[in-house]
């Protein structure tokens, strides 16, 4: 078995280049006030390890895990404090800064999996899972190192002297975001310790779908994401700043949410094609390969065949709802409350007290994964019709 197919084995609640928990934000003050609360998860994870690995690893192999959720704990804070640079930055108009942390990154990989876990590396060391995990704790602190240092020689001739005032200006945006990651990632914790209760098979399976969505999909759509938010709020800014009494037509309301438009029709184009691929052939194979096993591979693609589609939804409420968090970030935080305590919740409820097995919980698990993105939709649909109407009647100044 590679390390690859190991490191999902040992805990599987962490896919490979998944972003940290709490991601989907915009504003700097959420990234600040994330990276400053990592460290204590990362001591609080690496103090209950054991406690830890028995929620979310397997039984099969919780006992040899122990040693990678600790080595792992520290990339919550490592994985945090590149996220955070990374969104922020772009966030404030530097895009190099993301660039730069990405080439770190990719080069440190390269570099260190050629050297130590290879086929051809140096010595007679012996790769090992907890070896990947410390490669990547090094990736995201090289590669956070550098952006900073970058971010940092890039502006400080600009730097004016911190205030309370500054503070509090990005503080009111980014606690609405830093709720909302809160209630949401809770969920889906909750949901993760259900689907590591069916067996390390399963568990895996889950893992490499995972891999599959955030990589092939999710990434590029939350890339897509990042520049309609930075578009949208500036359009946006332009709109209120040259509007009085910011009453919108419906040719404002058109040019503010172009961007997200745009950026919805490139996720379609982007996504369907992938998505269809997927079910055809390429889930199975590439789960194959990351996995070692046939039987994995199996129930990876009966997963995404069964809410593939769902993702379509997905790919074009993230761009939709960059128009609600880079105008009236409150009314992202309603949405998102809307969707997950009507829709989640209760399922995640009935996930915890039904009695399921390998079997039968897929049935109930694609209605919490999938379902949600189809709820969350229209959802999204609903709140910007709401919005549209208000910015017309001048109410959302």
């Amino acid at each position: 078995m590679n390390v690859s197919s190991t490191k999902r084995r040992l805990c599987p609640c962490i896919a490979k280049d998944s972003p940290p928990l709490c991601s989907l934000t915009s504003s700097p003050s959420h990234y600040q006030l994330y990276t400053t609360l990592s460290p204590d998860f990362s001591l609080i994870i690496l103090s209950a390890a054991k406690q830890f690995a028995g929620v979310f690893v397997p039984a099969e192999v919780r006992d040899v895990s122990l040693t990678y959720v600790r080595l792992s704990a520290f990339t919550t804070f490592s994985g945090a404090l590149e996220y955070a640079i990374s969104n922020a930055t772009r966030a404030l108009d530097y895009p190099d800064v993301p660039l730069l942390i990405n080439l770190a990154r990719f080069a440190i990989n390269i570099i260190l999996d050629l050297l130590l876990i290879s086929r051809f590396h140096v010595g007679s060391i012996t790769p090992t899972v907890n070896m990947q995990a410390g490669i990547r704790l090094a990736c995201d602190m090289v590669a956070a190192s550098a952006g900073l240092a970058y971010f940092l020689f890039l502006t400080w001739r600009q730097l004016s002297k911190p205030s309370l005032n500054a503070l509090k200006i990005l503080l009111r945006p980014g606690i609405m975001t830093f709720v909302e990651s809160a209630i949401r990632n809770a969920l889906y914790l909750w949901l993760v310790s259900n689907i590591v209760a069916m067996g390390a098979e399963y568990a895996t399976a889950w893992s490499i779908f995972n891999t599959i969505r955030w990589g092939l999909v999710m990434v590029p759509v939350q890339t897509l994401e990042a520049s309609a938010l930075t578009f949208v709020g500036h359009r946006w800014g332009r709109w209120r700043h040259a509007s009085e009494p910011n009453k919108a037509s419906w040719k404002d309301i058109q040019y503010i949410t172009r961007p997200a438009i745009i950026a919805a029709g490139i996720a379609l184009i982007v996504e369907i094609p992938l998505a269809i691929g997927l079910s055809l052939a390429g889930a199975q194979s590439f789960a194959y390969y990351l996995s070692q096993s046939a039987s994995v591979a199996k129930i990876t693609a009966y997963m995404w065949r069964t809410i593939d589609w769902c993702y379509i939804f997905y790919a074009l409420s993230t761009q939709l709802a960059t128009i609600l968090l880079a105008t009236v970030p409150r009314w992202y935080l309603y949405q998102s409350l809307v969707s997950n305590i009507f829709y989640v919740l209760p399922w995640a409820v009935v996930c915890q007290t039904r009695h399921l097995n390998a079997d039968n919980a897929w049935t109930y698990h694609a209605l919490v994964f999938g379902g949600s993105l189809v709820f969350s939709f229209f959802d999204i649909v609903v709140f910007l019709v709401a919005w549209s109407l208000r910015l017309q009647k001048g109410k959302m100044a």
